[in-house]
C-alpha cells in the first residue's frame, strides 16, 4: 500500500497511509481490544550471528502463544486451543518440523501443550487476515527498523501483556 504497489499507485500517498493507519485501528485492536492479542518478534541478525533467525523468530512467537492459551486456562478453567496461520513461504517445511519438535521434545522454556493443529500456510491473497496480519509486521517493521511510529502506535497496546508486563513482543537488537 504504502509504495503504491498492486494498483495503489492510483490513491495519493498520503491516502495510502490514512488507509493503512484506519485499517490498523478498525480491525485489529478497536473491535476487540480484550479478545485480539497480537505476538512477533523483532530480531536483529548482528544480534545473534550465525543463528537461524526464522527459527529463533518462530520459538519465541510459538512459545508465547502457547504460553498465553495455559494463560486463558489457568484463569478460566476451559481449555483453549490455538492455531497459528502462516503465509506461504521458503519457510513452510521447517516451521512444520518445529512446531513436532517443540511439541514433542521441547523448546528453550519447555513444550508446547495448546495447539489444535499444526501451523497452517495459506496465500496471503487470499486471506484478509494474513494481509492483516502482513500490515501488523509492516507496523513493527517501519518502527524498529526506521524509527518511524505512526502504524505502530496503533498496535502496540495489542501484544500480549499481562500485570504490565508485555509478553506477546520479542525483541532482541
Amino acid at each position: 500500500m504504502r509504495y503504491g504497489n498492486e494498483g495503489w499507485d492510483q490513491y495519493p500517498f498520503r491516502d495510502r497511509v490514512q488507509a493503512m493507519c484506519d485499517a490498523l485501528e478498525t480491525c485489529v485492536c478497536a473491535r476487540h481490544p480484550r479478545d485480539l492479542r497480537l505476538f512477533g518478534a523483532v530480531i536483529r541478525k548482528a544480534a545473534v550471528p550465525g543463528e537461524d533467525i526464522a527459527e529463533l523468530a518462530f520459538e519465541q512467537i510459538c512459545s508465547r502463544f502457547d504460553h498465553y492459551l495455559a494463560r486463558l486456562y489457568r484463569n478460566s478453567g476451559k481449555p483453549e486451543r490455538g492455531l497459528m496461520i502462516f503465509d506461504k513461504s521458503s519457510t513452510e517445511r521447517r516451521i512444520q518440523t518445529l512446531a513436532r519438535e517443540f511439541k514433542y521434545e521441547g523448546h528453550t522454556w519447555g513444550r508446547t501443550h495448546n495447539y489444535a493443529e499444526v501451523p497452517v500456510f495459506m496465500d496471503s491473497r487470499a486471506s484478509r487476515s494474513l494481509q492483516l496480519a502482513d500490515l501488523v509486521s509492516y507496523a513493527c517493521f517501519r518502527y524498529f527498523e526506521r524509527n518511524d511510529d505512526l502504524l505502530f502506535r496503533k498496535i502496540e497496546h495489542c501484544f500480549d501483556a499481562e500485570g504490565g508486563v508485555t509478553h506477546g513482543l520479542c525483541i532482541r537488537r
